[in-house]
């Protein structure tokens, strides 16, 4: 639609309001020609004509009737494309409305009716309901009641350990360091907390050293609950952690570490009597419910804050997809992500629905427990289907109960085959961060999108895709000093993408930026002040996106200090800070690189050589398999004379991501991870077209 046709409709009502007119024959001549089509709506019009003598004195004055035809000549055969999707926008805002207002209400109780006191009443409705379902070694399944025994065994241990006779200290987080086959044992003790008032910190169990240190000590926990697989890289910390006087368990009933306690033996011992409502009185909607660690893009992983009010939220959102409490939910994301425990664990515990828990994704087991345990509901990120449409093809493919998936970052066209293959399931794409304040679902089901967005919806979290710097990494502001916005594609018979930005969501009473624990700076790292007008707070997603002329956004590329690999975020600073334990190492510079037919980035490493020294690739080969998580560690290695800084000394990434892995293009050395070899390999034009080709295996 041209900017005339844009204007001529407002217009033409506005003449008619001004002379005394009626707007209706024109709104509805509209309506008539974009539903009935022209021919429909000439006929109408003709019958209109030839009724006149009868009609006349019932219709509006013919003002108003030259304005209809005047608006059904000027404007487009064919409604804007944003109006095609207004019974539905319309009715989403409405779920969307009702599901925040059902939550206001519950926190409005007093006591507060927390995601905790849920369980429980469905604990004392529905004892013998399965709850929980592990797949993994000694497979079995857990009832309500037996989860809610655990639980307050749970409570009642760490209450007699750490409160006395002198009753509970103050609500102070308590720190899980646990593996996934503790899945269970740890759910327990986290709902055990709950009822206790407590925060629980889930920690990446993959961490160790150094950023194991920062996580407990960031999250202001007084106690860490430790698996007893994960001995060694407990007692490498323990001096420190005992230095601030941090009591440390193992989920055990045994320890063999002096100086660490076994809660299992003490949990044996307390009874399974339900816990009080009253020692949690003093839990508010705004108190901590949950800390879960997410790299952001800046930094070392930061712990998120998700209050009571928006650990609700976020396990109602299950309703907005029609899961309910007769499905049975598939989880194989682990539980130190948001994903794995709120969505997917406590949802499941929210609703009444069976949660079924495997140890990790596997993709030659996804769909024979999904065959054998009944499974409706899926959850996954982007690499989660890719390697289900990997495997060979199976007469089975199609003879399971799956009717949706839930997840973010799916590629279109591991969209399409995905459901080409294993059937119509439904797929429900979303958009969102552990901080952020504000997501995106595709509730349309639109292949590739990652949300959908209307003027309804914008209302309610008001957001922005601005311009940006590549190099500094930050909005373009104009000559006000405001940032400037991107639009929306233009095409008007297909609709295009328009300009990607950066996106930036507003700070509102509706949508509050929770922040992380910790000195404030770390919190205001994340906003964007003055983006639209003075004194507006934004907080920056640091991802691109780009939005149509219907209002589905995709995703682009992301920003920052962090890239994403095998469905995790990898904190680049995380990885420079173990390099740079080398001692052959002057200068590390990381990023993130795209591999051709790979979901997000693989990590490489620009680095600079102590002079003198030279390049060891078994040596660091050893060092980054023993310090970092499988997912962070870099697969490329270029060596560079010297690497490059801005004029405020920061390190320059973006030329060395576009320049990739290229051995063709690059003069500098270039080295590859070889897991067989067990070394970092001279990168050769033959293995830099087996990575390309995707025989050569990240």
């Amino acid at each position: 639609m041209g900017a005339r046709q844009q204007l001529a409709l407002p217009l033409l009502l506005l003449l008619l309001w001004g002379l005394g007119q009626s707007v209706w024959p024109a709104a509805m001549a509209l309506a008539l020609r974009w539903r009935l089509g022209d021919a429909a709506c000439c006929l109408l019009l003709g019958l209109a004509v030839l009724a006149w003598p009868w009609l006349g004195p019932w219709v509006p004055h013919w003002l108003s009737l030259a304005a209809a035809a005047l608006t059904v000549t000027l404007l487009p055969a064919r409604p804007p494309p944003g109006l095609r999707w207004l019974p539905a926008d319309v009715a989403y805002v409405a779920r969307l409305i009702r599901l925040g207002l059902g939550v206001r209400a519950r926190l409005r109780r007093r006591p507060l009716d927390t995601f905790v006191d849920s369980f429980e009443r469905r604990a004392r409705a529905q004892p013998e309901r399965t709850a929980l379902v592990w797949t993994g070694p000694g497979n079995r399944a857990v009832t309500l009641r037996e989860l809610d025994d655990r639980a307050c065994r749970a409570a009642w241990a760490l209450k007699a350990e750490l409160g006395g006779s002198a009753g509970l200290p103050a609500p102070e987080p308590a720190a899980l360091l646990v593996l996934a086959s503790q899945a269970i044992p740890a759910l327990g003790l986290c709902l055990g907390l709950a009822k206790l008032g407590w925060p629980s910190v889930w920690i990446n169990p993959h961490s160790r050293g150094a950023p194991l240190v920062h996580a407990v000590l960031s999250s202001g926990a007084r106690v860490l609950v430790a698996d007893p697989a994960l001995r060694e890289s407990l007692e490498e910390i323990l001096p420190k952690l005992q230095a601030k006087n941090i009591r440390c368990f193992y989920l055990s009933h045994s320890s063999p570490t002096p100086g660490v306690g076994a809660l299992e033996a003490a949990m044996d011992a307390a009874p399974s009597e339900p816990v009080p409502a009253d020692l949690r009185a003093k839990v508010m909607p705004k108190s901590p419910a949950l800390y879960i660690y997410t790299s952001g893009t800046t930094g070392l992983p930061k712990p998120a804050i998700l209050t009571q009010e928006r650990v609700l939220q976020i396990c109602r959102m299950m309703t907005l997809f029609g899961v309910t409490g007769e499905d049975v939910v598939y989880v194989v994301l682990p539980l130190y992500h948001t994903m794995g425990l709120v969505l997917g664990v406590l949802s499941c515990l929210e609703l009444g629905a069976t949660c079924v828990l495997a140890p990790k994704f596997s993709a030659s087991c996804f769909w024979n427990d999904c065959q054998q345990h009944g499974v409706t509901v899926i959850q996954y990120v982007g690499e989660v289907l890719r390697y289900l449409c990997n495997t060979p093809q199976r007469p089975e493919d199609r003879t399971h109960k799956v009717r949706l998936a839930v997840g973010n970052g799916l590629r279109a066209d591991v969209w399409e085959t995905f459901q080409q293959r294993f059937g119509p399931i439904r797929i429900w794409e979303m958009y969102g961060s552990t901080e952020g304040n504000t997501g995106f679902i595709n509730y349309l089901g639109r292949c590739g999108a990652l949300g959908k967005m209307s003027c309804l919806l914008r209302m309610l979290c008001p957001f922005e895709l601005v311009q940006f710097d590549t190099v500094i990494e930050e909005p373009v502001r104009n000559n006000q000093g405001f940032c400037i916005p991107v639009g929306p594609g233009t095409a008007v018979e297909e609709p295009s993408l328009g300009e990607a930005g950066l996106l930036v969501t507003r700070v509102t009473n509706l949508s509050p930026f929770l922040g992380y624990r910790g000195s404030r700076e770390l919190s205001e790292q994340k906003l964007v002040r003055d983006v639209r007008r003075r004194g507006d707070v934004y907080f920056n997603t640091g991802d691109v996106l780009a939005m149509d002329r219907e209002g589905f956004l995709y995703f682009r590329d992301r920003l920052g200090d962090t890239f994403r690999w095998k469905g995790e975020n990898v904190s680049t600073r995380e990885v420079e800070g173990v390099l740079s334990l080398m001692d052959f190492f002057q200068e590390v510079n990381v990023y993130g690189v795209s591999v051709p037919g790979c979901e997000g980035k693989v990590g490489m490493a620009a680095v600079q050589l102590v002079p003198g020294r030279t390049f060891d690739g078994q040596q660091l080969y050893r060092h980054v398999r023993a310090w970092l998580p499988v997912y962070a560690v870099p697969h490329f290695i270029r060596i560079q004379d010297i690497l490059e800084v801005t004029s405020t000394f920061k390190l320059v990434k973006s030329r060395l991501v576009r320049e990739g892995f290229n051995v063709g293009a690059i003069s500098d050395p270039l080295f590859l991870l070889d897991d067989r070899a067990q070394t970092f390999q001279p990168l050769t034009p033959e293995t830099y077209q087996a990575v390309c080709d995707g025989t050569w295996r990240l």
